[in-house]
């Protein structure tokens, strides 16, 4: 191992992620009461132009006046594109009105580590400024050819906590073509969005970011999104987007270790513990060597089910 290394910035149960327009404020209290984890209020894309002031008012209404955090969710908002002039107003209005309530920022095509640190200097001015005192995470949507080219050193950007891959406008960056947004094209043998996906959760790694996937557009075609989903956790994304609320508990199942699995990892650290205590350095469980890289992946199944748990606690709780 490294004697460099970088620990997990931060944890967050992100099994499903649900895409709410900013501009559709009667969607909010459903989202709410739903079973995802992790909500964005959006902005960009899913908001048409003469609606963006407006969503951004309604989006500040909702973060100060609904229980987002009590209902055991995390929430965040997607401001718009640094290319854009509503951009400096969504991070001022936002967090200034409203940063109190706001877990992170997604920030959209992100390029270069600079469209990271223009928006965390805002956002640490800002709440300097208003005594804001919590820490408002950064998270970055990669959906361009010159994003991708660049992933490792935006994936390095302080106080970044995520990365997402957007793979609708990844595709129209780099002009691939495909038949429906995050499906596969049945003239490519395999996976097209293998590669892309493999090394923006490689970087978000080894940094100690969490890596999501992106959308799945065919929300008529749940089978597709788990086929999809599974495929990203395999690369080693812990959740998917939602554009769809049917699509939910498809992502929080595929993303939750199944309980066979965690039985079996805890099985895996308490027979190398054993032989630990016998001075050995690895053991045999159900006909397999088991030993340190064992434990490692063992450890991971087993943090991931502890704060889904902890998490369905504090929900019951609340």
């Amino acid at each position: 191992m490294s004697f460099t290394q970088y620990k997990p910035v931060k944890t967050r149960v992100q099994r499903s992620e649900l895409a709410v327009p900013g501009s559709n404020p009667q969607m909010f209290e459903k989202a709410l009461n739903s079973e995802v984890d992790f909500i964005f209020l959006d902005l960009e894309d899913a908001v048409a132009p003469n609606d963006k002031v407006q969503a951004r008012e309604n989006i500040i209404k909702a973060l100060k006046e609904m229980p987002w955090r009590a209902k055991g969710k995390t929430i965040s908002v997607r401001i718009n594109g640094l290319d854009t002039h509503w951009m400096y107003r969504d991070v001022v209005d936002v967090v200034e009105q409203a940063g109190e309530f706001l877990d992170t920022i997604l920030i959209p095509k992100v390029g270069v580590p600079g469209d990271v640190y223009m928006v965390e200097a805002m956002v640490a001015q800002i709440r300097e400024a208003k005594s804001i005192p919590n820490e408002i995470g950064l998270e970055a949507l990669i959906e361009t050819t010159l994003g991708m080219a660049n992933v490792e050193a935006i994936a390095a950007a302080r106080n970044l906590e995520a990365l997402h891959f957007g793979v609708a406008d990844f595709s129209a960056s780099r002009r691939s073509r495909t038949v429906v947004i995050g499906g596969l094209n049945p003239d490519y043998p395999g996976d097209q969005w293998h590669a892309a996906i493999d090394r923006m959760v490689t970087a978000c790694r080894a940094y100690g970011l969490r890596a999501i996937d992106g959308p799945f557009g065919d929300f008529s075609s749940p089978e597709d999104y788990v086929k999809a989903a599974k495929r990203a956790a395999v690369l080693g994304c812990e959740g998917k987007w939602a554009i769809h609320p049917s699509q939910i508990a498809l992502a929080n199942d595929v993303f939750s270790p199944p309980p066979a699995e965690v039985d079996r990892a805890r099985r895996v650290l308490v027979a190398l513990d054993e032989a630990a205590a016998q001075g050995k350095g690895a053991a045999s469980l159900d006909g397999r060597l088991i030993d340190a890289a064992s434990a490692r992946m063992a450890q991971n199944i087993v943090m991931v089910a502890d704060a889904i748990e902890a998490k369905g606690k504090a929900a019951k709780a609340a």
